[in-house]
């Protein structure tokens, strides 16, 4: 398992080839590469615990940790690193504003080990019943009313308490994009979480006491899960983005490297599943496959799983010093806001993306009312207490996308109405 071939010399890549992920490059190239990845994850990985109050140091931790193990079940075939799930923001603010932190835990657990279940039955079934289950319009607004939810949160919570720091830094990262090319284009994110703490900097809006009082080297902060049954269901639509992810990075890694890893997708929702089950049992944020690291691969041909291996050890051990966590979480509220505003709008747009390769079809009536009504309860963020459970916007607006589809798709067959022109069209 921990064999890997030398590619080539070592030392140079050919413009027509790739290092593949059994290979490796010389090991000051391969620890550098893996430091290239460790700076791709870390504005994204930490903005999930600032934004959750979760502990940034564990949740580092145990991004390094749940990598490794990623790259264990994987038998060291799909290259990638386990961040931070942007997907859980919601579910995890809600619960813990009904709850606590213990509770908000308890549910990424479970969903943790969900999906980790899942894997085992894709591994052993296919995938050919998810497409069934989710087609693209349907997997498509699951993953947009997920982004689109959250933008009033975030506008409430951070944006509004320093809108020109926001402002800016929202600016920043749009002209990053825009200028530049390459490593600097894929970490534009990163950039402008820079520039805009920079500017908080000067305009008196951060904080360095508690960054001065920390040690530079100690455990992180642990906390326990608690459970509250109720909670449950406002993490289950979750699945579904982690699904939609570990299938993206899969086939775009075995686009990129020539080869079908479709039979890996079991194994990496498993592992994904496992990694958020032990670190949400600490007291970590729970943990996805990173596309800003693909970003890496692409720019270096370099899918050396030996990188990543590299990438787990050395955020392990920035995780062990408090001062590093500290520093981070002096990042304010108008830089969060800024940066918060660019990634919740990103998550819809990897929603509509969907639509657009799965060639959806909106003059047909089910996808239409799919899409809208699901997109509307999300963004309305409606709230339905039954019993002991509480259902939010994001698990109302999954539960209509399956119930509309599916259930217009078995009227449609019985009445022969399902190709019927929409009602909308030549509005």
């Amino acid at each position: 398992m921990f064999r890997w071939s030398l590619h080539g010399d070592g030392r140079t890549v050919a413009a027509d080839a790739i290092v593949a992920p059994g290979e490796r490059l010389t090991w000051p190239r391969t620890i550098g590469i893996g430091a290239q990845h460790v700076i791709a994850m870390f504005g994204a990985t930490f903005l999930v615990p600032l934004l959750t109050g979760f502990p940034t140091s564990t949740t580092l931790l145990f991004s390094g940790i749940g990598t490794l193990l990623f790259l264990v079940i994987t038998r060291n075939r799909v290259p990638s690193y386990l961040g931070s799930s942007f997907a859980f923001i919601a579910p995890i603010t809600a619960a813990t504003q009904a709850d606590s932190m213990g509770a908000a835990l308890g549910g990424v657990l479970v969903t943790g080990l969900l999906l980790a279940a899942l894997g085992l039955l894709v591994q052993k079934v296919g995938t050919g019943w998810i497409g069934r289950l989710m087609p693209p319009v349907v997997m498509g607004s699951i993953v947009a009313l997920i982004g689109l939810n959250l933008v009033p949160t975030t506008y409430q919570n951070n944006f509004s308490k320093a809108p020109v720091t926001a402002t800016l830094t929202l600016i920043a990262i749009i002209a990053c994009t825009a200028l530049f090319r390459g490593m600097l284009g894929r970490i534009s994110v990163l950039v402008g979480v820079v520039v805009g703490y920079l500017i908080a900097v000067a305009r008196g809006e951060v904080s360095f006491q508690k960054v001065a009082d920390a040690p530079w080297i100690g455990l992180p902060e642990f906390h326990a899960p608690s459970f509250d049954i109720g909670l449950i269901p406002i993490f289950l639509p979750v699945i579904v983005v982690l699904l939609a992810e570990n299938v993206g990075h899969v086939t775009s890694v075995g686009t990129m490297t020539g080869k079908n890893l479709d039979h890996m997708i079991g194994r990496t929702l498993t592992a994904d599943g496992l990694a958020t089950a032990l670190s949400a049992t600490f007291g970590g944020s729970p943990t996805t496959t990173y596309g800003e690291n693909i970003g890496v691969m692409s720019a270096t041909r370099v899918y050396s799983t030996a990188a990543y291996w590299v990438a787990g050890i050395v955020a392990i051990g920035l995780a062990m010093s408090p001062k590093i966590g500290e520093l981070i979480n002096t990042i304010p509220p108008g830089v969060l806001g800024g940066v918060t505003f660019v990634l919740y709008g990103l998550i819809a747009i990897v929603g509509f993306r969907m639509w657009v390769d799965g060639g959806v079809d909106f003059s047909r009536p089910k996808n239409q009312l799919t899409a809208g009504v699901a997109l509307v309860i999300a963004i309305a963020d409606l709230h339905w207490q039954l019993g002991g459970f509480s259902f939010t916007g994001i698990a109302l607006g999954t539960v209509a996308a399956l119930a509309i589809y599916h259930g217009m798709s078995q009227v449609g067959r019985l009445t022969g109405t399902d190709a019927r022109p929409s009602p909308l069209q030549g509005a």
